[in-house]
């Protein structure tokens, strides 16, 4: 097998299992611990950990450690995240969901690095184009990641479906029901139509599920993944590091090149949708109109949906061009809102459930794809610091979907996201405007520096 293609496949399914556990995990915190918002909460402090270490920590730690020791140091927060489920508090959730958080941003920015470099090494020697591998190995990543979501959500389901006290066919008043959907306006510190808490057995027989499954993940990147430092010493690639305080304010320099100030939409929606799909549709729809134990196998709908057209994406992206793909995912997804905030959820419509959850993996695959690999292509001498703003708007996005989530109703967190996703598309027309205008652009001769290239980019 291809070396580069070998890591590939190494880094995947290690996010593989990690996220099987974590995947699983954050799909039931806001239905499993209610309980004074504590689920919201410690996923809100998460992702506003997450906010804070995009800030610096990403192009500090991938400087020092390398991508591969980043990981392994980045994974083990979330390893710890699960353990602190076993003993879920204020006192145990808000810590561990914090140094959760503080890893994800640098984790997910050396997987990005990572898997751009390894594109971009493997396309010099076979004479292709960078961007183009780098979408096909985005796409290969996100195919066996967003399967994740199908593993994890199965065992819970699974897991939770041995209670006995759970009767899965009783129908549930028709005044309940009127208060789940877009029409949800109850704070989360009140019992929602859900549904009795699943036994504190089944619980820790979950908790040690997940937990094992990060483990291995752990052990996986220690044993199998290569250091990209060596393949770049291999390959002559290697470049000196930059001083500590250059690589320290990578990050915000970027801001400078005014496509970074538009795309930074791209990450902080990415953020939103994701957070009301896995905070408010798993909690306003799923567990008020069916109940806890269907949350798993909702999910699993949208992670399948999300791993089979990542790949698909992966590979018609060189045919249809990255534009097409996003006016779909923006299309699906506009059109979601717009029945979520019409339809009234009912138990007898249980293929409906699985209908939203789907196309909302559909579009889903989009943003996951093709922003990586935007932002791989477009900021490719700044990687690192690109995907630390990338998970700095995205933690952003997660963070206010979270933070708001005990304060609005449904229908108005559904508009929200309807006029986020409007300016998204907008902004990121007019980065692409000024992208082909660049490509078109006659060769002169005498206007072949790359600096004064990247100088007028800037200053568009």
């Amino acid at each position: 097998m291809e070396r580069s293609l070998r890591n590939v496949l190494v880094v995947s399914f290690g996010f593989l299992l990690l996220f099987t556990a974590y995947g699983g995990l954050q799909s039931l915190q806001s239905s499993l611990y209610s309980e004074e918002g504590l689920g919201v909460t410690a996923l809100s402090t998460l992702y506003g950990g997450m906010l804070l270490s995009s800030m610096f920590l990403p192009p500090l730690l991938i400087q020092r450690l390398g991508c591969k020791g980043t990981i392994l140091l980045s994974m083990c927060g979330y390893v710890a995240f699960s353990v602190g489920n076993f003993f879920a508090s204020w006192y145990t959730l808000i810590p561990t969901s914090i140094l959760l958080g503080l890893g994800a941003a640098p984790l997910w920015s050396a997987q990005c690095t990572y898997l751009t470099v390894m594109g971009n090494t493997h396309a010099e020697k076979a004479g292709k184009r960078g961007k183009d591998v780098v979408n096909q190995y985005f796409g290969i990543f996100f195919l066996i990641f967003q399967s994740s979501g199908v593993w994890g959500n199965l065992i819970s389901s699974l897991v939770f479906g041995q209670s006995p006290s759970q009767d899965f066919t009783e129908t549930l008043p028709e005044e309940q029901l009127a208060s789940c959907g877009a029409s949800d306006c109850l704070m989360a510190t009140a019992t929602t139509n859900s549904t009795q808490r699943p036994s504190q057995q089944l619980v820790y027989t979950l908790l040690g599920i997940y937990t094992g499954s990060g483990v291995l993940a752990v052990l996986m990147i220690a044993a199998f993944l290569e250091p990209i430092r060596d393949l770049q010493r291999q390959s002559g690639g290697e470049k000196k590091s930059p001083p500590f305080w250059s690589t320290l304010l990578s990050t915000f320099k970027l801001y400078r090149d005014k496509r970074m100030c538009l795309l930074i939409l791209l990450p902080l929606y990415s953020g939103l949708q994701q957070g009301f799909l896995s905070g408010e549709y798993t909690r306003s729809y799923v567990t008020c109109a069916l109940g806890i134990q269907f949350v798993g196998y909702v999910m699993i709908c949208f992670s399948a949906a999300d791993a089979l057209c990542s790949v698909l994406y992966g590979k018609v992206s060189q045919y249809t061009g990255r534009a097409a793909l996003y006016v779909l995912g923006a299309v699906t997804q506009l059109s979601c809102m717009i029945a979520l905030l019409l339809w009234r959820p009912c138990a007898d419509q249980l293929a409906v459930f699985f209908v939203f959850s789907g196309l909302w993996g559909v579009a889903d695959a989009v943003w996951q794809t093709q922003n990586n690999a935007l932002y791989g292509v477009l900021f490719e001498m700044s990687k690192e610091a690109a995907f630390a703003n990338y998970r700095l708007g995205e933690a952003l996005g997660f963070v206010t979907a979270f933070g708001y989530s005990t304060f609005l109703c449904i229908h108005v967190k559904l508009y929200i996201l309807l006029g986020v996703l409007s300016l998204t598309m907008a902004a990121y027309g007019i980065v692409e405007c000024v992208e082909s205008k660049n490509a078109i652009r006659p060769c002169d001769p005498g206007h072949a520096n790359p600096a004064e290239d990247k100088e007028a980019q800037t200053k568009m």
